[in-house]
């Protein structure tokens, strides 16, 4: 009997640890005591048997405290072989059910008795025991030995308990060369997505691939197949247009050239099992084999693979965070570079597209983030409303919340919330500090390097934009440039408001929204608004009106639709609907345009409802608007000089033709500057005394203010002086002088002056001085051309001129022809038209009129050459009509 006692002594499990916790008879102790095994065993370092644990606690606490309703008595015990757990309610009449009974145990999908079946399934051993006070149903998980080529493996499973799949479980092999090309594609691809291999070999792989992820910020398909090794989940576009969700598994490897390539594995998302890593894996280290495997502390908590770009990394945190401390929500702040603000960059169990990028104050002012830089627990937020502004209105009652830090700098911080109160203890706070300790310093690198592409992004953004603004000088243009490079890039919506100057009024000037449907309500709600105020300090500030006026807007407009108001009453409202009030009700800021130490506008960016923007897309924006500031300002200053230019150039010529009896007179005037220089070239037709007219046609040298001074100084000393009654060579005589006269200012001047006398017989008898200018040129009806007068020395340069005038009759059907030398200078290549060309033109015009004739003069300068005039051209042209026969 005492060997006997003795045996059974000896194969008795030693215990070297144990774990005990009681759990209330409330809903989310079942949450609570998967967390308390889940934390027992991956402490123990058996990460192998924790998925069956925590189901088989689960099921048999959900039986103790949810079906029995009583409180549930977890005992972990560690032995030397496994791990026993025990799991004991305080209510034993229930019938449980024994697996010698003819009974049915039940399905897996039936409540009562499923535990046990689980037990059945997953453990090694299990069984149930009874006390006075207690019935208690245990089990006992057993390591592995895990022999060479095994990774993991699970128990034996009754057929209705295994996952559901297709009758073929199909796995795509998907071969991508080094250009991100499909290379292989094989024929389970080919069922999967409806494509044979020949319509998508050679084609990247981008074109099919709905890639998850936000630009600029996650890792892409691209580098995601440059990664040695990859797994997750994204989309395949088939043949049908639908996307497919695929979960897949990357290898890069290369051939025996050295060419390298990426295998893709790829499955139904429902099938990731087949190909999907262990979330917990133990990673072995054969320096420490004596004291077992060596766990990452990180991995332990955000799961192993852990997500490569911040956003997946943040929203995996909170999501683990959150089952940690079995809550109903849980979010995480990143701190701004200044420490002095939080941005909320993912939540979950929250309204994240309204909180979302949302910044409050870390230390001070209305609304701060209270204790950011220490753990709290907040019992019940009803008693101080305003402790965490983020979960205003958001029915959550107690938060325990706690700082991610960096070498004692605030990088973060972390918060778990619950719709009770009073569900949080300091022990939470230390338990989700801890954790917060370990993923603090992986959040911090990966916030800098998604801040280190975003900078490289910003900088080639600015960089375009720079070339973009600078490439006009059109106020208008430049005004669409500044919106469309802001939307969508930074904004949904943008609208430009402009000031003319500091004693006017902003002016809506353009606005923009991705979705054109929605510009026309808009700009009608933008328009009856009061625009913000022109501050020039510095920076974004926030300007509530459009929203509230949208959303105010669209309420009546509903509350009419229902008839619910008095129409009467109701004040006059922007008429929105309610797309518009969605599509500017969220975060709208206003930049000041700024130029030269004056506010000549605002830039104004808005996000759809309930959108924030973030840091790094506001100091984006306001680099964008000083750039632009100082591109429209360079705009109104190009446009005011040439306004100016154009007045003044149409101030050197007349500003009408009188009519000349007897004599068709017909005159074109291009300048070839952009508008902004005002030309040399300039001509006039006036009256001198009864039956007598002056005309003259010059060029002044040079283009400008100096040349536009000669320019006025020549036509109206022409007019005064032969309205004295000077004849020709004394007119130009005694202006000659006058340009003399301005010294340093004077420039030469060309220039063709003659007195028109119209006769009672239909002839013309002109009187002309043709000093340095193209020699005008007569055109008789049989089609002969000839020159109507001699070369004589310009003007402005000799003191001395002795100069004569010539006496032409133009007989009825002559024409006689004066430009300046832009036409006789037209060039193309080496061949220029010359004063020969001219008159091969000239003589086509036989039997024209004055105005057909300059027109043809016109159009066969410019057919000459392909490029635009370079110089100004005045084109003028008299005809004596042929006598009518009676």
């Amino acid at each position: 009997m005492g060997e006997q006692i003795a045996e059974t002594y000896t194969r008795r499990p030693v215990i070297t640890a144990r774990a005990a916790a009681t759990f209330e008879p409330v809903g989310r102790s079942v949450a609570a005591a998967r967390a308390f095994v889940r934390d027992t065993l991956q402490g123990w370092g058996f990460p192998d048997i924790i998925d069956d644990a925590v189901v088989l606690t689960s099921e048999l606490v959900t039986n103790a405290v949810v079906h029995a309703g009583t409180a549930a008595d977890v005992l972990c015990m560690r032995t030397g072989d496994g791990v026993r757990v025990e799991v004991a309610d305080r209510y034993p009449e229930r019938e449980v059910p024994l697996q010698s009974s003819p009974r049915r145990i039940g399905g897996v999908d039936r409540e009562g008795g499923r535990g046990l079946l689980l037990c059945a399934a997953l453990a090694a051993r299990w069984g149930v025991e009874y006390t006075p006070t207690h019935k208690q149903v245990w089990f006992q998980l057993d390591l592995s030995d895990r022999p060479a080529g095994t990774r993991s493996a699970g128990p034996a499973l009754p057929s209705e308990a295994l996952p559901v799949a297709d009758p073929r479980v199909r796995v795509a092999v998907v071969q991508i060369d080094r250009t991100g090309a499909i290379s292989s594609w094989n024929d389970d691809a080919d069922v999967l997505f409806g494509f044979p291999a020949d319509q998508v070999i050679g084609k990247p792989l981008t074109d099919f691939a709905a890639w998850p992820h936000t630009p600029g910020t996650s890792t892409g398909v691209a580098e995601a197949l440059r990664l040695s090794r990859w797994e997750g989940s994204y989309g395949i576009r088939g043949a049908d247009g639908r996307i497919t969700p695929v979960y897949a598994s990357h290898l890069r490897v290369r051939d025996i050239a050295g060419a390298p390539s990426t295998v893709c594995l790829l499955v139904r998302e429902d099938e990731r099992a087949v190909l999907q890593s262990l979330q917990r894996t133990p990673a072995a280290d054969t320096a420490t084999s004596e004291r077992g495997p060596a766990t990452d502390p990180f991995e332990v908590f955000i799961g192993s693979p852990a997500p490569d770009d911040l956003d997946g990394l943040l929203q995996r945190t909170v999501e683990r965070a959150r089952d940690m401390l079995d809550g109903d929500a849980a979010y995480l702040l990143l701190a701004t570079d200044d420490e002095t603000e939080l941005e909320v960059r993912a939540s979950t169990g929250l309204p994240s597209a309204r909180q979302r990028f949302a910044r409050v104050p870390v230390e001070a002012g209305t609304g701060r983030y209270g204790s950011a830089r220490m753990p709290a627990v907040h019992e019940d937020l009803a008693v101080l409303p305003g402790a965490v502004p983020l979960l205003a209105d958001t029915g959550m009652r107690s938060v325990v919340t706690v700082p991610l830090k960096v070498e004692g700098r605030l990088t973060g911080s972390l918060g778990v919330a619950a719709e009770a109160p009073g569900r949080y203890t300091n022990e939470e706070a230390l338990r989700l500090q801890f954790a917060a300790d370990r993923i603090a310093l992986a959040v911090e690198r990966a916030r800098l390097n998604e801040l280190e592409r975003l900078r490289r992004g910003s900088l080639s953004f600015l960089v375009e934009a720079s070339d973009l603004l600078a490439g006009t000088l059109d106020r208008d243009q430049t005004l669409a440039l500044m919106a469309q490079m802001t939307v969508p890039t930074l904004a949904a919506w943008c609208a430009v408001y402009t000031v003319a100057d500091p004693a006017s009024e902003p002016e809506l000037s353009y606005v923009l929204h991705e979705d054109e449907d929605r510009i026309d309500g808009l700009k009608t709600l933008l328009g009856k608004l009061d625009p913000p105020e022109p501050v020039p300090t510095p920076g974004a500030r926030v300007w509530t009106a459009p929203a509230e006026a949208a959303h105010a807007a669209a309420l009546r407009n509903s509350l009419r639709s229902l008839g619910l108001t008095d129409i009467a009453q109701q004040p006059v409202g922007t008429g929105t609907s309610l797309a518009t009030a969605t599509a500017v009700g969220g975060e709208t800021v206003v930049l000041p345009l700024v130029a030269r130490n004056r506010v000549i506008g605002m830039l104004t960016l808005g996000k759809p409802t309930d959108d924030h923007f973030r840091q790094e897309i506001l100091e984006l924006a306001e680099d964008l608007s000083r750039r632009a500031a100082l591109a429209l300002d360079n705009s109104r200053l190009y446009s005011e000089r040439t306004a100016i230019s154009q007045s003044l150039q149409r101030s050197l010529l007349p500003p009408e033709l009188p009519l000349v009896p007897g004599v068709e007179v017909d005159v074109i005037y291009r300048a070839a500057g952009e508008g902004n220089e005002v030309g040399g070239d300039f001509y006039d037709l006036f009256p001198i005394r009864d039956g007598a007219y002056g005309f003259a046609i010059g060029d002044v040298c040079g283009t400008g203010p100096e040349a536009a001074a000669v320019t006025g100084l020549a036509r109206h000393a022409l007019r005064l002086l032969a309205r004295e009654g000077y004849g020709g060579p004394a007119v130009l005589e005694r202006l000659n002088a006058a340009i003399l006269d301005e010294g340093a200012r004077s420039r030469f001047l060309t220039l063709l002056y003659g007195e028109l006398w119209p006769q009672e017989d239909g002839s013309a008898i002109l009187k002309v001085v043709c000093a340095g200018h193209p020699l005008p040129l007569r055109l008789r009806p049989d089609g002969g051309v000839e020159a109507a007068a001699d070369p004589q020395p310009l003007l402005g340069v000799m003191e001395d001129l002795e100069l004569y005038e010539q006496t032409v009759a133009l007989d009825p059907g002559d024409v006689l022809l004066c430009v300046t030398d832009g036409v006789t200078e037209r060039r193309e290549g080496t061949r220029m038209l010359g004063d020969d060309g001219l008159a091969d033109v000239l003589t086509t015009c036989t039997g024209l009129t004055a105005g057909a004739v300059t027109a043809r003069i016109l159009r066969a300068v410019e057919r000459f050459a392909a490029e635009p005039a370079s110089d100004d051209m005045a084109i003028l042209a008299m005809r004596v009509p042929e006598r009518q026969e009676p």
